[in-house]
């Protein structure tokens, strides 16, 4: 099997999978459609979730940090090999929840950024549209179908 006709499969597996989700009341598009939809709601859900996350993390990953310490540093005291790779493994650990709280951060925060900027996106759209085309009876301004068709042609 060709990569091409591997990847065209893959593809249609993909579709057949979003497709029922999207008869099960997902917020997926339509049947046959090549976008995926995502809500603003869906945005602020997983960027809140992050962020809560990155709140229960912090404490919640530093709890045995100084217990941890503390035993590593009596048994490499006390001769016990064990002590010097307990504190390694704490400090590993330590590395660890700090790059985790990084990419939660991260997330939050650019999840944040996609919303403001879909957003400011949408009205500016809207703001041209309103500019370039005819005022659909009953549309409050909006353009009618055929006038946005022309403009994705």
């Amino acid at each position: 099997m060709s990569f091409d006709d591997e990847w065209a499969a893959e593809k249609a597996a993909v579709a057949m999978r979003l497709n029922k989700a999207d008869s099960a009341g997902g917020s997926t598009p339509a049947k046959g459609s090549a976008d995926y939809v995502v809500e603003d709601d869906d945005l602020g859900e997983i960027g809140h979730a992050a962020y809560g996350l990155f709140n229960g993390l912090e404490p919640a990953g530093k709890h045995a940090n100084t217990a941890s310490e503390t035993a590593g540093t009596s048994l490499k005291g006390d001769g016990f090999d064990s002590g010097a790779a307990l504190t390694e493994v704490n400090r590993t650990w330590g590395t660890q929840v700090k790059t985790l709280l990084q990419a939660c951060a991260h997330i939050s925060n650019h999840l944040d950024y996609t919303k403001k900027s879909t957003k400011a996106d949408d009205d500016w759209i809207a703001a041209q549209l309103r500019i370039v085309g005819p005022v659909v009876p009953g549309g409050e301004g909006a353009v009618s179908a055929s006038q946005i068709d022309k403009y994705f042609r």
